[in-house]
């Protein structure tokens, strides 16, 4: 071995060893090695504001390890035969620094080799090519990481403080939760309203052809008037248009596109997209997945464009070059597509290969010409009524282009007509439809939002939207809807008849909806931190993190921007009155009692309080029934709620059978063993149910325990197999051993012989603060 190379990713290391040949090692730091210290062993603040913003970082427990193979084969081939192959991008630059850092490697001479695919070609290309680490994008990362952890650092514990349950904020999170609660009320003041649109189903040479009405009904008075008035009429078509019309095709894709056409076509979250997408550009059959560019190489473009020649012809290519939209695009490199285009199949993972075939398609879609359409507008008089017609609509494609691979198209072909047609129609009806309120925000739409607002950056969507609903702030729905009452009246051309029918409104399905403690954070951060979830605020930072990457801004002067305003808020903090953070409202007075009925905020959310705090009797509590907020829940819905728990009846062998709701849902309580119900209601669960459902969480039990000696020492079977117990250690089981016969005495010789269970209490939150008095300078690291 002549020369070692780092690179991310273990798998990537495999496929660029295999490229390099014998004279080079490839080995991985599996990502970041280091990251900013919790706490100094002086009790020094982790980020020196006083001091240019020092930051003091520390090797990750779990890459020492790494670290450690990493020095040993540096020592082996030499630092001047070191090549640092991190990602290219502000993260991966960042690594590569770290690299030299840790390894004793010098920064302004470590050969860095940056490819944006796994190929022979490109990796051959990059190990010619050698540059050094840019400390321009290692700053501009360095920028991004210490300003969200200060904020992280001092915002989050005045978040522990003073908002009931609120768990912590972060600088491009909190937007987007915002954003999510906004929609939300835009929904919630939404004025429904209906109206009524007449289509009439049309008939020319025994062909069907729909047509609709110019003009909709506000009430159903007018609608059934208009169809009366229809009885005695004729229908003619008075006018026939024709339109060319052509289809172009979308760009290739960037990290963004990527997650919104995989959430939209595929039904991928954007972080299964992401993980997709990474395997795929390790593998080596996609070009890097983090990029904000929608160019395509020379060398891609002419691959493209022989194959769509050889295998749809001439007429389907369409040579074109993107332009790249953002300016700031630190990653514009290649839009992302494959490294070959004429591979189909690429592998056996059913969900890599969906995304690589949408990645394939779109790219050869880019360079196929446009698909070309006729529509056609008809235009029918109704004999006796000078101000209405009905219009039928049709669109037919001469030319596919690149529908053919991407995007498809529907004919609409209408029949074949001439002005002064006589048409047949057996059925005309007038349906209510109502207005729709905002589309809530899917995963795609939201990362559509997140970058026209400039806020985060496409590499950081599928983290962010993780992040939010991780913390319990967002959740994604799961509701098929509502259903709701439809007028359909209908002539058949001789009556009018009226039928009611249901169909499902409101679905919240794959839609990302705030939860009550998103919309708390969220409104204290806007009321309290403003520049945190303000939307310019938050775009004009990423603008000056990309201005540093240029050497347009001092890393220093960009952070001192944004701290000092920010530190002002959060020594200002501590006047900020719990007790007004969030709602607050008396529902109602309980007859039984004569007690007050209060909604409010509690640790875990949203809940109701049955008598005030300071009463002699406890106060006792209650959730929110479902779709409850509490500025709505009304005296009724809370009375409901003070009734359970709920006796529902006896077990068989006479124990009482309580139906109540947890934090975690509706429940059954026998004795000490807690029973999920959901989807049932606790209020209306019946006894036959009830003992179904415990029934069978004792056979689960019973399963579960193999055997108990009776001093707390058990035989379980676990998620990973079983496995003996005695409430404080756990033993493995050997693997030739049957568990069900092991004997009191060889649990406790396992028992004895096993490991300590670590300790896993969380950490103890500490009020942030800030020395204003310079502290020494420290060596940099």
């Amino acid at each position: 071995m002549k020369n070692l190379v780092i690179v991310e990713s273990p798998a990537k290391a495999k496929t660029i060893e295999k490229y390099l040949g014998k004279d080079f090692h490839v080995l991985s730091s599996v990502g970041h090695i280091r990251s900013i210290v919790k706490k100094t062993k002086d009790g020094t603040p982790p980020i020196d504001v006083a001091n240019d913003f020092f930051a003091v970082y520390e090797v990750d427990p779990e890459k020492k390890k790494v670290i450690t193979e990493l020095k040993k084969n540096v020592k082996t081939v030499g630092k001047d035969n070191v090549w640092l192959a991190t990602d290219e991008d502000r993260e991966g630059e960042a690594i590569a620094w770290h690299l030299c850092k840790v390894l004793d490697l010098p920064v302004e001479t470590t050969k860095r080799i940056v490819f944006h695919e796994i190929t022979k070609d490109a990796i051959t290309n990059a190990i010619k090519n050698p540059r050094t680490v840019d400390m321009n994008l290692v700053q501009a990362q360095q920028a991004r990481q210490i300003l969200d952890r200060l904020v992280g650092f001092e915002l989050s514990p005045v978040v522990w403080q003073k908002v009931p349950g609120g768990k912590s904020a972060g600088r491009v999170q909190s937007p987007a939760v915002r954003l999510l609660v906004e929609r939300e009320r835009e929904i919630m003041k939404f004025a429904g309203s209906s109206q009524f649109k007449v289509t009439a189903i049309f008939i020319h040479d025994n062909q069907e052809f729909k047509a609709e009405l110019n003009q909709k009904f506000d009430s159903e008075a007018a609608a059934h008037e208009f169809l009366n008035s229809l009885k005695p009429a004729t229908f003619t078509v008075s006018d026939i248009s024709k339109t060319p019309g052509t289809r172009n095709p979308a760009a290739p894709f960037t990290t963004s596109t990527l997650q919104q056409e995989a959430n939209a076509k595929l039904g991928f979250s954007s972080k299964a997209t992401m993980a997709s997408a990474q395997r795929l550009y390790q593998d080596g059959k996609i070009t890097y997945m983090r990029t904000d560019s929608v160019n395509l190489s020379g060398q891609a473009i002419a691959s493209a464009t022989d194959f769509i020649k050889r295998l749809y012809g001439p007429d389907y290519s369409t040579v074109r070059k993107f332009k790249t939209k953002s300016a700031s695009a630190q990653e514009a490199h290649e839009a992302i597509r494959p490294t070959d285009i004429t591979r189909e199949t690429v592998t056996s993972n059913e969900y890599d290969q969906k995304l690589y075939d949408l990645i394939r398609r779109r790219t050869l879609a880019s360079q196929m010409s446009a698909a070309k359409l006729e529509k056609t507008t008809i235009s029918i008089d109704i004999q006796g009524n000078d101000k209405l017609h009905f219009e039928a609509k049709g669109e037919v494609i001469t030319f596919d282009g690149f529908l053919r691979v991407y995007g498809g198209g529907k004919d609409e072909i209408l029949p074949k007509l001439h002005t002064g047609d006589t048409l047949k129609t057996h059925d005309i009806t007038a349906r209510q439809t109502f207005a729709r309120p905002p589309a809530r925000y899917t995963e795609g739409s939201l990362v559509k939002k997140l970058e026209d607002l400039g806020i985060g950056r496409p590499s950081t969507y599928a983290t962010i939207i993780d992040t939010v609903q991780t913390r319990g702030y967002v959740e994604k729905g799961d509701s098929e809807g509502q259903p709701r009452d439809v007028i359909v009246l209908s002539y058949n051309g001789e009556e009018v008849s009226r039928d009611v029918v249901q169909e499902k409104t409101g679905s919240t399905r794959g839609k990302l909806i705030p939860t009550p403690s998103g919309e708390l954070i969220a409104d204290f951060l806007t009321d309290h931190f403003t520049q945190i979830v303000d939307y310019n605020f938050t775009a004009n930072v990423e603008t000056e993190f990309d201005k540093i990457a240029a050497a347009n801004l001092a890393k220093s002067a960009m952070l001192q921007g944004f701290y000092t305003p920010f530190h002002k808020l959060i020594e200002q903090s501590g006047g900020i009155d719990r007790s007004k953070v969030g709602a607050n409202r008396e529902v109602g007075i309980d007859p039984k009692s004569g007690k007050p009925i209060l909604a409010r905020f509690g640790r875990f959310g949203p809940m109701l309080q049955l008598g005030a705090t300071d009463d002699e009797d406890k106060p006792r509590f209650a959730p929110l029934p479902k779709g409850a907020k509490i500025e709505t829940v009304t005296l009724e819905q809370a009375l409901e709620m003070f009734k359970l728990p709920r006796v529902v009846g006896q077990t068989e062998d006479g124990q009482d059978i309580k139906a109540n709701i947890g934090r975690f849902g509706p429940y059954i309580q026998v004795g000490k063993l807690f029973v999920s119900i959901k989807p049932e209601d606790p209020h209306t669960i019946t006894l036959e149910t009830a003992r179904e459902l415990y029934a069978a969480k004792l056979q689960a039990e019973a399963e579960k325990n193999i055997a108990d000696f009776g001093d707390g020492v058990k035989v379980l079977n676990g998620r990973f197999g079983p496995y003996i117990t005695d409430g404080i250690k756990n033993a493995k089981i050997p693997k030739d051993t049957d568990p069900k016969t092991i004997t009191h005495e060889q649990a406790l010789e396992l028992l004895k012989a096993a490991p300590a269970k670590t300790s896993r209490r969380g950490r103890t939150a500490t009020k942030s603060k800030t020395s204003t008095k310079k502290p020494t300078a420290r060596k940099k690291s």
